[in-house]
């Protein structure tokens, strides 16, 4: 595997002609100078060396470990953090999530969940070790969501590391390790395999085209983005231009994302992006369906963990504003990398912070309105592996596409993979149940049913002959369903919707009407409203008092004949004037809200009482508890004409 998958490409270079040098050296001192210059593959053989003589310690341990974990070799990885843990319990948190996840890899779950569960008790701010904690049932989710692809060889791997695929122009473009020259072929020190280049091949593959052009350099480059027009395409390379490499503080050349410009024909005025740096990586570019919004991964300070996804808005002009981390909730201390964005606002990212089955997962979240990444779901075990999956491109259209993989089967370290995706990803739960009497037990049919979602309308149904309905939910959502039937109180039921695709049974028995709508009658009491709440010492409608209001809304707009006058009472603490103006602006304002819900003004009266009509003894200087108040704060809907 090489290094992508980690979001980094360290460039170190190798002749075939020339030697690994201190790859035959069984000291540690030697081990360690092979990992301090990120020769893992080298650095690993020593270790192993000195571990068979005897040699054994903690930070030999950890580097070994991490020496096959950054190789993706996790079955090695899982041995050495085994001894590492062995002799030392206290090894540090990375050390725990990555022996999970080599465990995980490797088939031990049992093993994995124990780590994760002293990991998740150890270091309670870690947001990997939280998530773990409210997934437990992350595999039964996972399990749901496969069975959803046909998935297919792309036809144009080879025995190398071929990854990373965007399609434009009726062709496919990826990076491959295949082919770096033909005299002097450069290795890269970190896992002993060529440096990548990017390829192109037509849709129905004969083969593959190494892309002659400036595009390509004698080191690493890979995820090509396309604009729209296919004249500006966004790439990852190493920090290298004009000939020049560039280094950070440990001598080590880190990757950037650059530009390039196509002007008759050929790719030019090549440029590294304005918030790249020689300090900290950025990569893996993916453009929004707009092409006014750059995604990308980078571990640049502000980051969360080992590498989060950004992004960037490109202004008209061509001129970039700041990135912006996409915030905790799909980024974690781990690594978040290869993003990828559609036109139905979905954020595609593989992660190997967020529950799944081992390495890097492929998980699609929502983009919400406010920039937020919502709903985040693991792919399923179609697309996802114990061994790292990445890379993820899908059109919305067809919904074909192509993701990357190290796992067991294929070609070279890494291939690519093509798909067909035949159920979108889409987590309902049928809220569903029968509606009855509730003294008799009698199936009520025609009972209207709706979904609300923060008092916002989802989703109305009516129950049928048998009393029963079915309202599709989200998964994961709290919900309230409102039951509502002439002759019937209204009922209202908090229901928190399963996390998994499936049915919640929610049963519904509502009891005769208390009342009876006449003049005279207080909906209020109908309805079981004490007070419309209002923030204190204003009269502005908060979200509390809309879910009330919607009641007496409803039963306005059922009888269109019906008027009512709107009464707001206050407690008597507070003197008689300023008690008597606020509940008048309150009033008003209860009576706007109606009017700007379609009630016209003319059903509606509304006047202010203060503490002028106490239900109690809680008048001035008397002393009260604070439920005797609230009696007195109240508000009154009473129907003038029916």
């Amino acid at each position: 595997m090489s290094m992508k998958k980690h979001l980094f490409f360290y460039t170190a270079i190798l002749s075939l002609l020339g030697s690994a040098g201190s790859a035959q050296e069984s000291k540690v001192k030697g081990a360690d100078k092979s990992y301090g210059s990120l020769a893992y593959k080298d650095a690993a053989k020593s270790y192993e060396r000195a571990a068979e003589k005897g040699y054994k310690s903690q930070e030999m341990f950890k580097k070994l470990g991490n020496s096959y974990y950054f190789n993706s070799d996790y079955e090695a990885a899982a041995r050495w953090y085994g001894e590492l843990f062995a002799k030392d319990s206290a090894a540090g948190s990375e050390y725990y999530y990555r022996y999970a996840q080599c465990l995980k890899s490797i088939g031990e779950l049992e093993k994995a969940g124990k780590i994760m569960d002293e990991f998740a008790a150890l270091y309670k701010n870690d947001s990997r070790g939280k998530r773990y904690k409210e997934n437990a049932d992350y595999l039964e989710q996972i399990k749901a969501n496969s069975g959803r692809y046909t998935v297919g060889d792309a036809g144009f791997n080879s025995k190398y590391s071929d990854y990373s695929t965007i399609v434009h122009d009726n062709k496919i473009y990826f990076a491959s390790a295949r082919d770096t020259g033909n005299f002097a072929k450069r290795k890269h020190k970190w896992n002993n395999e060529y440096f990548t280049n990017l390829y192109a091949a037509d849709q129905d593959p004969s083969g593959a085209v190494k892309i002659k052009s400036v595009l390509n350099s004698k080191f690493h480059e890979s995820s090509p983005v396309f604009s729209k027009n296919g004249r500006t395409v966004y790439f990852t390379r190493n920090n290298y231009a004009e000939g020049k490499r560039g280094w950070d503080e440990n001598k080590v050349t880190l990757v950037k994302i650059y530009k390039a410009e196509l002007e008759n024909g050929k790719w030019g005025n090549i440029a590294s992006l304005p918030f790249n740096s020689d300090t900290y990586s950025t990569a893996h570019p993916a453009l929004s369906d707009d092409g006014k919004t750059l995604y990308f991964a980078s571990d640049m300070p502000g980051s969360f963990g080992q590498s989060d996804i950004y992004k960037v808005s490109i202004n008209a002009n061509g001129a970039y504003g700041i990135p912006q981390n996409m915030g905790p909730s799909i980024n974690t201390e781990g690594r978040e990398t290869f993003p990828y964005v559609t036109s139905e606002d979905e954020i595609y990212f593989a992660s190997d912070g967020h529950p799944g089955l081992g390495g890097l997962d492929v998980f699609v979240g929502k983009i919400e309105d406010n920039g937020t990444i919502s709903d985040i779901q693991n792919l399923g075990s179609d697309i996802n592996s114990p061994k790292d999956d990445f890379a993820y491109v899908i059109d919305p259209l067809t919904r074909k596409g192509y993701f990357s993989s190290n796992k067991e089967g294929g070609q070279g370290s890494d291939d690519i993979y093509k798909f067909t995706e035949t159920r979108k990803l889409k987590c309902i739960q049928n809220l569903e149940g029968i509606v009855t009497d509730a003294q008799s037990g009698a199936f009520l049919p025609d009972t209207k049913l709706i979904l609300y979602e923060k008092n916002e309308i989802k989703f109305t149904a009516f129950s049928d002959a048998s009393g029963l309905y079915s309202i599709p939910a989200q998964c994961g959502k709290t919900y309230t369903i409102r039951a509502e039937r002439r002759t019937y109180d209204k009922k209202e039921i908090s229901v928190a919707a399963a996390a998994l695709n499936g049915k919640t049974n929610v049963p519904i028995a509502l009891n005769k009407a208390a009342c009876q709508l006449a003049v005279g009658t207080n909906l209020a009491k109908c309805f079981g409203i004490k007070v419309i709440y209002f923030d204190l010492d204003r009269s502005d409608i908060v979200d509390r008092a809309a879910m009330d209001l919607e009641k007496i809304l409803a039963a306005l707009k059922e009888n269109p004949t019906m008027k009512l006058d709107i009464r707001s009472h206050t407690d008597s603490r507070g003197s008689d004037k300023y008690n008597e103006s606020l509940s008048q602006r309150r009033a008003r304002s209860t009576m706007q809200w109606l009017v700007s819900k379609g009630i016209d003004s003319d059903r509606l009266s509304a006047k202010g009482y203060g503490e002028s009509q106490l239900i109690n003894a809680c008048s001035d200087g008397v002393k009260c508890s604070e439920e005797e108040h609230q009696e007195n704060r109240r508000s009154e809907f009473i129907i003038t004409h029916i």
